[in-house]
């Protein structure tokens, strides 16, 4: 028998041994310890699932919980939004600048503050355009537009005017919300269409949007406005913490009123001391470089202070 080999072997025996022992101790070591208290914190905060409170509201409408499907649909929604970490912060960013535009205009109007979160899950706060075409924060499709007084030529279009298309929406709203007689069904028709809700409901001979048995999408509509509402009511419940000067500011515009045409919208920018990206970020509805006024007519444009 080789001596020297057993001897060798016997201490990476030991080692692994000794080793396995401490990697015990360090699995098994005092919760309360401050180090492992803040690990385990750490841990949980990044995974937690959600609490839905007991008393869920949309516009003031009672959302009944107990009801088939609801709590669980209202569950998947939270879980959703919570978790889809880098859209969610950034609708908390954008709204920092955008809401202060839109709030106001729901007051006048006479709509419920819960639907500036209907321009969270229709855009995002974005200009953006869906594959079926609707257009801007409110999403408006081109052939609805003009029946809500929005614009549209080939130099401008008024679905990307954050003001005009809100007050646009706000019409919208009131009409549905008239005709359903609840706020829930308004949201929902706002994805499905009055007619379309209208046929569903109907049908089904049910008389609430928590009865009805709808598409996928308009199925969620209603469930994640009240999952955006709750994270953005406490966002650091939801593991979103973000510093006060991380937001994004309202634009420090000035108003200029034209009431001629502009040939060249470079050209009027830089006049005014700006430049094109400056000016069609303030004004998305500006869809040319020129702008054609008519006669008798004037126009407001944003430019930066």
């Amino acid at each position: 028998m080789d001596t020297n080999s057993s001897t060798k072997g016997f201490i990476w025996k030991l080692t692994f041994l000794i080793a396995g022992v401490l990697m015990l101790s360090f699995s098994v070591s005092d919760p309360g310890d401050p180090k492992t208290a803040v690990g385990e914190a750490l841990v949980w905060s990044q995974n937690k699932a959600p609490e839905i409170p007991n008393n869920v509201h949309i516009a003031g409408e009672s959302v009944p919980l107990e009801s088939f499907g609801v709590r669980e649909q209202l569950d998947r929604e939270m879980v959703v939004n919570t978790y889809h970490h880098s859209s969610t912060m950034l609708y908390l960013k954008r709204a920092s600048r955008w809401f202060p535009v839109i709030e106001p205009i729901l007051i006048e109007k006479g709509i419920p503050d819960d639907f500036k979160y209907l321009a969270i899950i229709e855009s995002g706060l974005s200009q953006v355009v869906s594959p079926a075409g609707a257009a801007g924060f409110w999403q408006f499709m081109k052939g609805t537009a003009p029946q809500y007084d929005l614009r549209i030529t080939k130099e401008i279009d008024e679905r990307y005017h954050v003001v005009k298309s809100t007050y646009a929406a706000c019409n919208y709203l009131l009409e549905a919300r008239e005709e359903f007689g609840s706020w829930a069904l308004a949201a929902a028709s706002y994805n499905m269409g009055k007619a379309g809700i209208r046929r569903e409901l109907e049908e089904q001979g049910v008389q609430t949007y928590w009865e009805l048995h709808l598409n996928s999408e308009t199925a969620r509509y209603v469930y994640r406005l009240l999952a955006i509402k709750a994270i953005f009511e406490a966002p650091e419940s939801f593991g979103f913490s973000i510093q006060a000067d991380a937001f994004y500011l309202p634009y420090n515009t000035r108003t200029i009123w034209i009431d001629s045409s502009i040939d060249d919208l470079s050209t009027f920018a830089r006049f005014h001391g700006s430049n094109l990206k400056a000016l069609k970020t303030l004004n998305p509805w500006l869809r040319s470089t020129r702008m054609t006024v008519a006669v008798g007519d004037s126009v407001a444009i944003e430019i930066p202070a």
